[in-house]
Order: structure tokens, then C-alpha cells, then sequence
């Protein structure tokens, strides 16, 4: 019996009618490599049932106190009905992968029953028309209560129900489980009391907190004052974004969600943050998004002048990252630099902005936020989230490491994974990547009124993507001296790869042949200066893990002259929410 943590509690206060706080993953598989070549559903539902023991987040189920007296407890249940938690279910025909991303935001929009362990699967057959899946896969969808299971959490559970062979030699945990009993009223209304009690040191340990982050500020103010002033750039970002701009994504969330995915290579991401010093893979991924959105809203006729903000959790678990323990996260506003047409500019400047707002949270201390929630009431967690954090951003962003190597369901290989999260009200768009075997897979969970075309909002990820690699190769050519590249690499051809098409999740090529290898330049030179933009050739076929890949057509985007019918009504939706916030 676990009591849930303030962090673990917010997430059930900030569940309404539309706003549903749990968070998911896709899956599909390829059941040729599975013993016999196929995987049936009683073959799932025994490979999954031998590994429920390997977490307790299967068998809790919330309780919770009269009159919410005080925060809820999970306890664990002795017995899980597998086949209520497990479902089966298959696509109509023809099977295709706008079929699949529309069924599962349709069970994504759907809220879990609280009075059961908070969990749900549902494998998903008929997977016969997705380019470069063969046929004859199938998908397993899972969602799980953000109360219950962190990001990083989310990625252990995953190994967790994964084998890493296709032969699974693993057999049932016989150990006694150990259950909860059904705590009474009386027994829970003296815990609260203990509760509050412990909650008075709390308090004083915070306080200590705040007074040694208060001396610090004041130590560094001191040692500045003898140091000579450093001029500031009119273009530096802030440690702390302003207000974020008014955007279509800050309105409150309607029932209906659309789920959108691409994949990028890994290989590629590293050779982009290679070329930018001191540049993350969230940087890059980052600033990929930043473009991506330019682009989108930009045909639309409704790119703010100010860049976009996104909010960034941040795990705060320790090296042991034990799954056990609930959410451990913090949460800060990043600039995406939506306002900066050259690619590599808006990486540097999503670099330096990362790296400001780091160390500001590393001197405030990463926890202190989690610290701050765990004593206040729901209601002022909330309300601290929703005036205080949301008017700040416009997007969430989120980044999880996964496993570098093959995982196997019932021995069939997991081809892709696709992590499925949370739009909320004002912010409304959610993108995360989540690592797999090479490959970075993007997903986009939205609000469907807020974008209803999502395949082309994946074409601008592409393109966004495609330009910062281009970019980063022509800073190869013009200073080869700089030791970017290879003797020579400027006179081999390099292939540029970008996401899927829109009909399913790929990571696509593009090939671009470069000119002859320029002579070597004593300062940097900047891409868009060296010299004219290369055109880069007719694109290839998405490169995929099976091996047919037939060619697919490209989604075309709306041209600026054509959405400039629709600018006025996109200005006076704007100005409706403006209007709206100052009330």
C-alpha cells in the first residue's frame, strides 16, 4: 500500500470529460520471426501473463479517502482479470496505416476505469496494407495512467514485458504475491493523520532548501559585482521564456484526438549534433520541431513573430530510476525558435537556450518544483500548473532514450514503437520521441480540431528535418580544415534521410550530390552564405525494416496563395482566444 505523491496526484486533479491523463505506446510487430511463424492471441495474452510480476504498477488499484480528505493510495490487487485488461480487436479493410492511427487515437481518447488496475491493452490485427510491414502483423497498444508511471518508467516497463530473443525461455513467477487488503475508512483517516504530521518536516526541509538556493543567489550577485559587465545580444535567449504567443494549440482540448508518426535515424541526429558543438540529440529534435511548426503554421497564415515555446519535462530520478516509485519529473519552458528561417541559426539558438535554462534549473535544483507540489493541496497544484506554467508555452516536448537492440512480443519483432501521450486544455499539441534500435520515432498526439491534417503536418517534420541535414553537409563542404568531415567527403555523394510518407511511420532518403571539394576557409562560414542551396534529387523510397519498399506518394502542402482564404478566419480565432485570456 502506497500512498501517491503530490506529482502522482496532480495528474488525477487535472483529469476532466475531455482531458483524459493517461499515457501510451504503439507497437507492431512481425510475427514471421516468431517460432513457427505466427503469433496468435492466447500466445499474447500467456507471454504476457508470465511477466505481470515483473512490476507492481499491474495489480495497483486506486483508493481513495472520504471526501478527499488527503492525497489516494494504490494498493495491490491479489488477482488481475487478464482478459478484461487484454482486449482483441482487428482494422476493417483494406488495413492501412490511416486506418490504424485513427483507431488508436480513438482508444486513445477514451478514459481508463479507475476502479480497475489502471491499464489497457489491445492487440490489434489486420495490419495487411502498410507499406513496408509485412502482412499478416499486428499491433499491441497499451495505455496507462501518468499517475501511476513516468516516462522514463514507461521505458523500464517496456524491457520489462519484452523478451530479447524470439525464443522466450522464460517461465511464470511461481512466488507468493503479496496483497493488500481492503483498508477502512478509520484506518485510512489515521493515516492522514500521520500524513500531516510528516508534512510539517517537509515543509521545514523545504524552507532549508529555499534559504541555501537564496545564499547562493546572493554569493553569485557578489562575485559579479567585481567582474566586468559582458554585453548581451538583442537575440539571446532567455533562461525563462516570456508569455508564449497566441497559437490554434492554446484552447481548451475537445474529445477527439488524432495520432500522427515518422521516424528518424538515429545515425543521421548524431551526425547533425556532431556538426554543432556542445548540441544534444534533444536539441536537435527540438529544433527539427520548431521548424516543423514554422512550416505548418506558417501555410496557414498564422506564424506568430515570436517563437513558439514548448514545455520540457525533465526527469528527476536517480541512477537506480526505479519504476516503483511514481513520477519523478519537473517541468520547464524552452523556446523552439519558431521565429528563425535558417536551420542551423535555430539550432544554435535551441542549444543555447537549453543549455541557459539548465542551468537555471540546475541552481534552483531539479526537484525543488516536485518538492513545492508534494505540500500543496490539488487544487493549488493545479491551479499553480494552469496559471502559472501553461501561459507560458504552447506545445509539450518530450524525449525518452529506449533500448538499443531488438525486443521480442510472443517472438514476434518489434518493428517500430510509437509513444502516444497527452494534449491538454491550452495546450493541445503533444510531440514525443522515443529511441528504438536506431531509429528516433516521433508521435503526434493532438486535439483533432486543432489539426485536423496531420499527415501534413509529418511532411513539414520531413522537410524541416531533411533541411537541417542539407545544412549541416554544406557546413562540411565549405570548412573541411575544421575537422566536421572526412578528407574527401565533400566530393562523395551523401544521402539525406527524412521521415516517413504520410501513409505509415518511415525514415525516408533523400540523395543530394554536392559539388567538388571546396578549398579550405580560414573562419566558419555559414551555410546559407557559402553558396547556393544544392537541389536535392527525386525522393527515394522511405527506408524501412522489412524489405519491400514500394514507392509512395508524396502528401503535397497547401501553398501559401491557396490558405490565404482561410488567413482572416485563422486572425479572428486568434483574436477570439486574445480576447478570451484577458477576461
Amino acid at each position: 500500500m502506497r500512498q501517491l505523491s503530490g506529482m502522482d496526484n496532480l495528474f488525477l486533479a487535472l483529469e476532466d470529460n475531455n482531458q483524459h491523463m493517461h499515457v501510451g505506446g504503439l507497437g507492431i510487430y512481425d510475427p514471421s520471426t516468431a517460432p513457427g511463424g505466427k503469433v496468435r492471441f492466447k500466445g499474447v495474452l500467456e507471454f504476457f501473463e508470465k511477466r505481470l510480476n515483473k512490476s507492481k504498477v499491474f495489480r495497483r488499484r486506486l483508493v481513495n479517502l472520504p471526501l478527499g480528505i488527503d492525497r489516494p493510495y494504490w494498493i495491490d490487487t491479489p488477482e488481475i482479470d487478464v482478459e478484461y485488461h487484454i482486449r482483441h480487436i482487428a482494422l476493417p479493410k483494406p488495413g492501412d496505416w490511416r486506418q490504424l492511427c485513427i483507431q488508436v487515437a480513438r482508444l486513445h481518447a477514451r478514459p481508463l476505469d479507475m476502479s480497475m488496475p489502471a491499464w489497457e491493452c489491445y492487440v490489434i490485427e489486420g495490419l495487411d496494407n502498410i507499406s513496408g510491414i509485412p502482412p499478416g502483423s499486428f499491433a499491441f497498444y497499451i495505455k496507462m495512467h501518468h499517475s501511476a508511471i513516468d516516462g522514463e518508467a514507461g521505458a523500464e516497463l517496456m524491457k520489462a514485458i519484452h523478451s530479447l530473443s524470439s525464443v522466450d525461455d522464460s517461465t511464470q513467477d511461481k512466488s507468493a504475491i503479496i496483497a493488500d487488503r481492503e483498508p477502512s475508512t478509520i484506518e485510512l483517516l489515521a493515516r492522514t493523520v500521520g500524513h500531516r504530521a510528516s508534512m510539517v518536516g517537509d515543509t521545514s526541509r523545504l524552507l532549508l532548501d529555499i534559504g541555501k538556493l537564496g545564499l547562493n543567489f546572493g554569493r553569485n550577485y557578489l562575485q559579479r559585482m567585481g567582474e566586468e559587465p559582458q554585453p548581451k545580444s538583442a537575440d539571446e535567449p532567455k533562461a525563462v521564456p516570456g508569455k508564449a504567443p497566441v497559437t490554434r494549440f492554446d484552447m481548451p482540448v475537445s474529445a477527439h484526438r488524432v495520432v500522427e508518426a515518422l521516424g528518424l535515424p538515429m545515425r543521421e541526429i548524431q551526425e547533425i549534433r556532431s556538426k554543432v558543438p556542445g548540441a544534444t540529440v534533444n536539441d536537435v529534435f527540438m529544433a527539427v520541431t520548431g521548424g516543423a511548426l514554422r512550416k505548418y503554421l506558417g501555410d496557414k497564415h498564422e506564424l506568430p513573430a515570436a517563437s513558439l515555446n514548448a514545455m520540457v519535462p525533465m526527469t528527476t530520478r536517480g541512477a537506480k530510476k526505479d519504476a516503483d516509485v511514481g513520477n519523478q519529473v519537473g517541468m520547464s519552458a524552452m523556446p523552439i525558435c519558431t521565429d528563425i528561417a535558417d536551420p542551423i541559426e535555430r539550432l544554435n539558438k535551441v542549444r543555447r537556450g537549453s543549455s541557459k535554462t539548465k542551468q537555471a534549473t540546475s541552481s534552483v535544483g531539479k526537484d525543488l518544483p516536485g518538492k513545492l507540489i508534494n505540500l500543496l493541496p490539488a487544487v493549488a497544484g493545479k491551479m499553480l500548473i494552469t496559471k502559472g506554467l501553461l501561459p507560458l508555452v504552447n506545445l509539450t516536448i518530450s524525449n525518452v532514450r529506449g533500448p538499443d537492440v531488438p525486443l521480442y512480443l510472443a517472438g514476434a519483432q518489434m518493428v517500430l514503437f510509437l509513444p502516444v501521450s497527452i494534449p491538454m486544455d491550452n495546450l493541445g499539441l503533444n510531440i514525443t520521441g522515443f529511441s528504438y534500435n536506431g531509429t528516433l520515432w516521433v508521435c503526434v498526439t493532438v486535439c483533432r480540431q486543432m489539426m485536423p491534417d496531420p499527415a501534413v503536418f509529418a511532411q513539414c517534420y520531413r522537410e524541416s528535418f531533411e533541411e537541417l541535414l542539407l545544412a549541416t553537409k554544406k557546413m562540411t563542404a565549405a570548412a573541411p580544415d575544421k575537422g566536421a568531415a572526412k578528407p574527401g567527403a565533400a566530393a562523395r555523394s551523401s544521402k539525406v534521410s527524412a521521415a516517413k510518407p504520410p501513409s505509415r511511420p518511415a525514415v525516408a532518403k533523400t540523395a543530394a550530390k554536392t559539388a567538388g571539394s571546396a578549398p579550405a576557409a580560414k573562419t566558419p562560414v555559414k551555410a546559407p552564405a557559402a553558396k547556393p542551396a544544392a537541389k536535392p534529387a527525386a525522393r527515394k523510397a522511405p527506408l524501412q525494416p522489412p524489405a519491400n519498399r514500394p514507392p509512395l506518394k508524396k502528401v503535397e502542402r497547401k501553398p501559401l496563395a491557396k490558405a490565404a482564404a482561410k488567413a482572416k478566419t485563422g486572425s479572428s480565432g486568434q483574436a477570439g482566444k486574445a480576447a478570451s485570456k484577458n477576461k
